[in-house]
């Protein structure tokens, strides 16, 4: 366990800081890579005071409508914030999650949820977001719909996200954190955070406990 724990109030201070700019790539092709070796001893942040979860309706990657709070209530669940397009952080964390889950109990597996919302819904489609996760881990649940929604969304769990916008080369550059945020089966609330160091060796070995609500 984390021997250091950290209020929620003080972490959306230090999330708003945390970003990623990602840059745009070609949509479609899905990483392999993932981070491995070196594994942090104390890879997850404690939260004294656990994030609500968001209370966010969007629509999934089958075109329906889908209630966050009601589709994943008492189940162990991981949100993290990105966009299909980005060429480093969100593919290569959603990889090692991937990895991780793999070797969990299939019992196991089917309670996980891991849901990945879009900072870029104009280009996130449905489509596109289900086609990029299939790649990845087809139970991944893929999110997209109104941007402002989803930015109201992250910062209350302390992510910040920001507007799609076009770099000096115009390339498209969505702005976000990185964080991903582990929401207990128990209580429903967000009470680990884990950054873009998270080694799939980390999560492998904290994905057992945070099944069953513990803290790693």
């Amino acid at each position: 366990m984390r021997k250091k724990t950290f209020a929620a109030a003080l972490l959306v201070a230090a999330a708003s800081i945390t970003l990623s700019a990602c840059g745009s790539g070609e949509s479609g092709s899905s990483p392999v890579s993932v981070v491995s070796g070196n594994t942090s001893k104390e890879a997850a942040t404690v939260l004294d005071q656990p994030f609500a979860k968001p209370d966010l309706v969007l629509t999934d990657t089958h075109g329906r409508k889908f209630d966050l709070r009601k589709e994943t209530a008492g189940r162990p669940t991981l949100i993290y914030f990105g966009y299909t397009h980005c060429p480093d952080e969100c593919p290569l964390t959603m990889s090692n999650i991937a990895v991780a889950k793999k070797a969990l109990p299939q019992a196991e597996r089917d309670k996980l949820r891991v849901v990945f919302v879009t900072t870029d819904p104009q280009r996130d489609t449905p489509a596109e977001l289900g086609k990029w996760l299939d790649g990845i881990d087809p139970q991944f649940i893929g999110l997209t719909g109104d941007f402002a929604a989803i930015q109201k969304a992250a910062r209350s769990v302390g992510i910040s996200v920001e507007p799609t916008t076009k770099d000096r080369n115009g390339k498209l550059v969505s702005v976000h954190g990185t964080q991903v945020v582990a929401f207990s089966p128990k209580t429903d609330g967000g009470y680990l955070l884990y950054g873009e160091e998270t080694t799939a060796d980390d999560y492998t070995r904290d994905l057992p406990k945070i099944v069953k609500g513990e803290t790693p």
